[in-house]
């Protein structure tokens, strides 16, 4: 019988993505949460193969300081609490802080963002939670952000994805309830190259 023993961190982050990274649709769903609660009144969600080799959402919010990109990233890293307290107020769709730190820990992630305030943006690359490149950009406000080859590094957790068709059903079954539920934006859904539907 083996030893009791602790987890490095790695396995830890790849145990802890699992929990809130399921599928593209998951993906889709926390960054377009998160594009809400930035306030953009645009988002546009782009995915190749059901959005297991490619996922991207591009908003116009407020964006994100270059000093709190990596912050970002980090697990429990969040803007929209602060005290536990704060928990029986909780107006935001997330608050939990561990959307883009689980998506990167188990695809290949770049970010592009910019507030109102910056004269440039600031672009950030996260491969398997490691952060691989991070350099001022030109951009406009608001973020980027392009998921690459979902769960690469997770095999096990890889061959339970569904057929691209399947996984990209999910996604559009979703975006249409958003697009529903938030009449105030604007909703772009772009899948292999085809746009299917704009509301705005």
């Amino acid at each position: 019988m083996r030893k009791i023993q602790l987890l490095d961190n790695q396995t830890i982050n790849k145990i802890a993505a699992g929990e809130v990274v399921e599928s593209p649709k998951s993906v889709v769903k926390e960054l377009v949460e998160n594009a809400i609660d930035a306030g953009a009144t645009s988002i546009t969600v782009e995915i190749k193969d059901g959005g297991i080799s490619y996922i991207r959402v591009t908003d116009n919010g407020c964006g994100i300081a270059k000093e709190q990109v990596k912050t970002a990233f980090l697990r429990h890293a969040t803007n929209k609490i602060v005290y536990v307290e704060d928990l029986e107020k909780v107006v935001s769709l997330g608050f939990r802080g561990e959307a883009l730190a689980s998506i990167a820990g188990v695809a290949q992630v770049e970010m592009v963002t910019k507030t109102r305030t910056e004269q440039s943006g600031t672009r950030i690359e996260v491969d398997g939670g490691e952060i691989v490149q991070f350099q001022s950009t030109a951009c406009t406000e608001g973020t980027s952000l392009i998921v690459k080859n979902l769960f690469y590094n997770v095999p096990a957790r890889r061959k339970f994805l569904k057929k691209p068709s399947t996984e990209a059903g999910h996604i559009s079954e979703i975006l249409n309830q958003f697009a529903l539920g938030h009449t105030d934006i604007a909703f772009k859904y772009i899948n292999n190259n085809i746009a299917y539907f704009r509301k705005s």
